[in-house]
């Protein structure tokens, strides 16, 4: 038997293979509600390994998928012979891009990224084809008996030239181009300081590789179940790409197992629903780490060009930039990208003249998209390196010269725009520059292993010298340039018990728990179950920048103080008060004067109560032809203070220590908002010093997580959070803001200043290679 009722997980998964519900019934004396650590609900099943992940899924009549992909990152596809891969035992289905019955392009601005490459292969790694058999050994092998005719062509790899280059796509190369005017391009300072900066591609590396499962159902249609984190667009796309109407694919969304950016390949899921549909049988695909390194977004690499312009004192004057945005072979989120970054390119500070010019180009370099913090991490990396040359042209504190710029609320975005939230970036620095600093490490055996490289990597200690740098990142929340941002939640109490129905995606953010915590704020009711999501809710929207605090907790909000009304209204009435005059508190109803009081669960009396809201911020507008417009709902500000250790004969670094403070507008949950701070700043670390996907003439290097160095237990700095700042944001759901993306923007760039200031480099390329960290000897 197929269909959904068929599909089973880990003995203890229940059966739909999703993630399951997140029930909590706390014990009498766990904290719960808004402003307190409520634990997440499936802490203990990730701890133990029974939480369900879509690689652990499994469907009756199971048959096993595998993906040819391209070994060249620009070939034309002579021909494509299926044949010896249809004939081998156990093949039952064989699809290419002659199989998809729909549309074959796809993307999430521009439909340019096909199913399978069909006449040209763009990328290493695009798919090709796909396979599914009975065994996954089987799969592998068919797929790799494929036989593909290619003819290999020059890759564009270089971004700047890019322009002049043939054209990978029928509408060319350029994605995007932002000219960003604003002031008077005649003014100039008395002190001038450039700059060149580079970026490497950063890859999100989830602690997953992705996977998941298709099942055919009785109708024709077809079900997916992924680690999907935006559900109804996936939804939309595989429906367009298997000629089907959206009510007959169902995206099912299945424990996500990380997601500091796009999930997975937005195409990742339409090779399994061909196949199922194909074989009519439930097809799984579990993808290899080297398939996620060239499958899924990176980073977007980025070649960065500044000038700035001060008066004798310090105050910036006028900021000239030109930003270049590596898109790779597809358009995907670089126009989302490269607004930010044009539009954050001066950073929060005050700057009365600013001139950018900035563009997103496709190349045949790996794929790049959405990845926290994009856009404004590249320029913020380029901004801090330039206000450092500032302070040492100057002869100023680096702190002291950010200080005389920062940026305030009622000042105005380069953009035009005026920031109406909450700014306290002079406030931010301010806590940082004054906490205390570490101790200076300590010569001897007990604490060798502390000194950069370690106890067999170091050189002499007294090769080792300290650095301090600062940086101030700023991000947007939610989406952008007139981006529709709506959710939708559905609460439902009975019998003292509540159930949370909203399609946003807990990807590790923690939505689940805060939905939990605003429901047993609200409505006073401990034991809250939160559905997984699917297609058959009504959409919430992709897991990103914020989006899920501020919108669907917002609608989650709206729903439970509508349930609320309902159930306190009769009371009220019942004893000639207004429902005002009620209070719920620890499962309790009570009135102003003690007259009245009863529990959660008498008053319900067996009813069943239920509404329906939504939470649609504020609209935006697109930037014009000069870079000027309302473009964003909201800004989140933090400063980082990095405390690095450097052989300066070695060039090794070792980050000791990671101050951060930063604007949070509530804190919703203190434990969590540490904890996705530490992340933030530790994915930062790695940016600066280590991470980088390195291709060849546009072959990936080493595909692995061996090949690709990423922050372990060791790396990560001691981070102490020195400073949250809650000013609320009137115009956001609770007054929170996002707390994720705004350290990982930060981080590299005050790690590059420490080492600045540790080495008396200049430090323009990120992440920072070992010969950068190397001081220069004086010659003689």
């Amino acid at each position: 038997m197929t269909g959904p009722d068929a599909v089973t997980a880990t003995p203890n998964a229940p059966t739909g293979g999703a993630a399951p519900a997140t029930a909590h019934v706390p014990a009498a004396d766990t904290p719960h509600g808004l402003g307190v650590s409520v634990p997440p609900a499936d802490a203990d099943a990730k701890a133990q390994g029974t939480f369900p992940y879509a690689a652990d899924l499994w469907a009756e009549g199971l048959l096993w998928a595998a993906v040819l992909r391209s070994p060249h990152p620009h070939a034309r596809i002579v021909s494509i012979d299926t044949g010896p891969a249809a004939e081998m035992p156990g093949v039952r289905a064989v699809v290419t891009h002659a199989d998809v019955p729909g549309d074959a392009m796809h993307g999430r601005r521009v439909a340019d990224r096909p199913v399978f490459a069909k006449d040209v292969a763009r990328h290493h790694g695009e798919p090709i084809a796909a396979v599914a058999a009975d065994h996954p050994d089987t799969a592998r092998l068919a797929a790799a008996a494929i036989a593909v005719e290619y003819e290999v062509l020059e890759p564009v790899t270089d971004p700047e030239k890019a322009f002049a280059a043939e054209a990978l796509h029928p509408d060319g190369n350029l994605i995007r181009h932002i000219p960003l005017r604003f002031g008077d391009p005649e003014a100039t300072g008395e002190v001038v300081v450039e700059g060149v900066y580079r970026i490497g591609r950063q890859d999100p590396a989830p602690v997953g590789a992705e996977a998941g499962l298709a099942v055919p159902r009785p109708d024709g249609g077809v079900e997916l179940y992924l680690a999907s984190t935006d559900p109804h667009a996936d939804r939309d796309l595989a429906s367009a790409c298997f000629g089907l109407e959206p009510d007959r694919v169902k995206v099912v969304v299945t424990g996500v197992p990380g997601a500091m950016a796009d999930r997975e390949d937005p195409g990742f899921g339409l090779p399994l629903g061909l196949l199922a549909l194909r074989t009519g049988c439930p097809v799984k695909l579990v993808a290899t780490r080297e398939e996620s390194f060239l499958g899924h977004a990176h980073r977007h690499p980025a070649l960065l060009r500044y000038r700035h312009h001060a008066d004798a004192d310090g105050r910036l004057v006028k900021v000239e930039a030109q930003i270049l945005l590596d898109a790779g072979a597809y358009a995907d989120a670089s126009s989302d990208a490269l607004a930010a970054a044009v539009s954050f390119a001066a950073g929060p500070y005050v700057v009365p003249h600013v001139f950018v010019e900035g563009w997103a180009v496709r190349t045949n370099n790996p794929p790049s998209g959405h990845v926290r913090g994009e856009g404004a991490m590249q320029v913020c990396a380029a901004y801090e390196g330039q206000m450092d040359k500032l302070a040492a042209r100057l002869g100023l504190d680096p702190a002291e010269l950010r200080m005389r710029n920062v940026m305030a609320t009622g000042d105005l975005l380069p953009t035009g725009q005026t920031v109406t939230c909450p700014a306290p970036v002079g406030e931010l620095l301010k806590a940082v520059r004054d906490a205390d600093l570490p101790p200076l490490p300590v010569d001897d055996d007990e604490t060798e292993w502390l000194l950069p490289g370690g106890p067999e990597g170091a050189g002499e200690p007294g090769a080792v010298r300290r650095g301090v740098g600062y940086a101030l990142g700023m991000v947007h929340m939610l989406g952008a340039e007139g981006h529709d941002e709506v959710s939708t939640a559905t609460v439902r109490v009975q019998d003292g018990a509540a159930t949370v129905i909203c399609a946003a995606v807990d990807t590790g953010q923690g939505f689940a728990t805060l939905a939990r915590q605003i429901v047993q704020e609200v409505l006073g009711v401990d034991d809250v179950r939160v559905m997984p999501a699917d297609t058959d809710q009504p959409p919430a929207g992709p897991a990103a920048r914020g989006r899920h605090t501020w919108v669907s907790g917002g609608a989650v909000e709206r729903a439970a103080k509508m349930v609320r009304t309902q159930l306190l209204q009769p009371l009220a009435a019942k004893f000639g008060m207004s429902v005002e005059l009620l209070t719920i508190a620890d499962g309790k109803i009570t009135s102003y004067d003690g007259v009245l009081s009863t529990t959660v669960v008498e008053a319900l009396d067996g009813k069943e109560l239920w509404a329906t809201a939504q939470c649609r911020p504020h609209p935006t507008e697109r930037l014009d032809d000069a870079g000027q417009g309302d473009a964003f709902v909201g800004l989140a500000f933090a400063a980082v203070r990095a405390v690095v250790d450097v052989d300066i004969e070695l060039g090794s670094v070792r980050v000791v220590e990671m101050a951060v403070a930063q604007d949070v507008g509530r804190v919703l949950n203190p434990r969590q908002v540490a904890a996705r701070i530490e992340a933030g700043v530790t994915q930062g670390v790695g940016m600066a010093l280590m991470e980088d996907l390195r291709s060849a003439r546009g072959t990936v290097k080493r595909p692995s997580l061996t090949g690709y160095a990423l922050p372990t237990a060791l790396d990560a700095p001691q981070v102490r959070i020195v400073k949250l700042v809650e000013e609320r944001d009137v115009v956001a759901s609770f007054g929170a803001k996002a707390v994720s993306a705004v350290p990982v923007v930060a981080s590299p760039a005050a790690v590059a200043a420490a080492v600045r200031a540790a080495t008396g480099r200049p430090v323009s390329r990120l992440p920072i290679r070992p010969q950068a960290a190397v001081a220069q000897r004086p010659r003689g």
